[in-house]
């Protein structure tokens, strides 16, 4: 059995099947990416052990292929198996010599390759930043996660902030509950993707009531229906829902929260905050994009957006901005720009947009742990063909002598 097994994963057949799986699993996510944009088509490809394609809906003959559905192996079970498959036939069939000493650097780098792509899909994360000149900012917003939140404002101006992933409200009808919160959170809606908009004034309107009495939703009258989740790329989602706060058997009230409610679009004032005040207390309820605090807070000084004489065509876009690192007095300036990203705390700042007339600065901010993965891997392949060219060059000129 394990003699069967151990010949079945070292197998040439193993092998070429699963990379010919590889050009098909790219072949129809680039398909599929027309439709659901980068960030969703990687997910369901590259992040599932099994993916389903469908036959599209915009093809011709939609209106009778729809039902085709092709089971394709996914990346999480490709990559696996590959470096299995590499590991299994390298012990077996592989025999130490001098002549094949490039072979297991080769077979290094690239397992070394597909372990690296493994790792960065698992702990990559991407955040943005914007900042206008003269300001500054302490945490950075993910592109695709959003956040439940509940913050007790202190009178000295501190924050106690209690947060739940907007996953853990998906199931209307539970309750969320954490260690000194006063209150429970009962779901009562969720959407992933909501039009929220004030009830038109017409008599016999077909939406529902909403059951919020505070905040936004009660004040301006607001309606929010849920529709499907949006793939365009550049557009995000409105994930929304509505709370029920109580505090034992008491209502407090309900709220209809969404990461629209945001008080920067960027930098630009949109809707006021959700606060009310508890037993002497003021409090902050919203949904907002997740964030992730700093270590220390980044200051624009200036962007700059240059351009040829006489034209519009730009040539550099640069920030120069300040870190101000807790217990510090004077700040560490550093400019970034086009292929020369900040790179601090572990995270990487890249020049990304602007706005507000050349006054606004965006940054794309990576987390990569694995990004010196590729590069160690390419120098170790590098290596042994380099290697393994060179014995090979070497025994030929010598067979070649003594033939002569």
């Amino acid at each position: 059995m394990i003699k069967s097994a151990y010949a079945f994963l070292s197998s040439i057949k193993l092998t070429l099947f699963l990379l010919t799986s590889s050009v098909l699993l790219i072949f129809f996510g680039t398909l599929d990416q027309v439709h659901y944009g980068i960030y969703f088509t990687q997910q369901k490809y590259f992040e599932h052990v099994f993916v389903i394609w469908q036959y599209p809906a915009q093809w011709v003959g939609s209106e009778y292929l729809t039902w085709f559905h092709l089971p394709i192996p996914g990346g999480y079970l490709l990559g696996p198996l590959l470096i299995v498959n590499l590991f299994c036939a390298h012990f077996r069939y592989f025999r130490p010599s001098w002549k094949k000493a490039g072979i297991p650097l080769i077979h290094g780098g690239i397992i070394l390759l597909l372990l690296g792509q493994l790792w960065t899909q698992l702990q990559q994360k991407e955040y943005f930043l914007w900042l206008g000149e003269g300001e500054r900012g302490n945490y950075v917003e993910s592109f695709h996660a959003d956040e439940f939140v509940l913050i007790e404002k202190g009178p000295d101006g501190t924050n106690k902030i209690f947060s739940w992933d907007s996953r853990e409200l998906n199931n209307p009808g539970d309750t969320l509950k954490t260690d000194g919160l006063p209150f429970s959170v009962e779901v009562l809606w969720f959407a992933k993707n909501a039009a929220i908009f004030p009830r038109p004034p017409v008599a016999g309107s077909s939406f529902p009531p909403m059951p919020f009495n505070r905040g936004l939703g009660a004040d301006r009258n607001l309606v929010a229906v849920a529709k499907p989740p949006s793939y365009a790329e550049g557009e995000r989602n409105v994930t929304s829902a509505i709370v029920r706060l109580m505090d034992g058997e008491q209502e407090v009230g309900t709220w209809v929260v969404a990461n629209i409610f945001r008080q920067t679009i960027p930098m630009q004032e949109v809707f006021p905050l959700q606060t009310f005040e508890h037993e002497g207390k003021t409090w902050e309820i919203a949904m907002r994009f997740k964030r992730k605090y700093l270590n220390a807070s980044i200051e624009l000084l200036d962007f700059k957006h240059d351009r040829y004489p006489g034209t519009d065509i730009p040539y550099n876009f640069s920030s120069d901005v300040r870190i101000h690192e807790p217990g510090t007095t004077q700040g560490r300036d550093t400019l970034i720009y086009m292929n020369h990203p900040l790179r601090y705390d572990g995270l990487t700042f890249y020049q990304a947009s602007f706005a507000g007339g050349d006054t606004m600065s965006m940054f794309q901010v990576v987390r990569n742990p694995a990004r010196w993965v590729p590069y160690a891997a390419c120098v170790l392949t590098t290596l042994g063909l380099t290697l393994q060219f060179l014995i090979s060059l070497f025994v030929h000129a010598r067979r070649g002598r003594k033939n002569s």
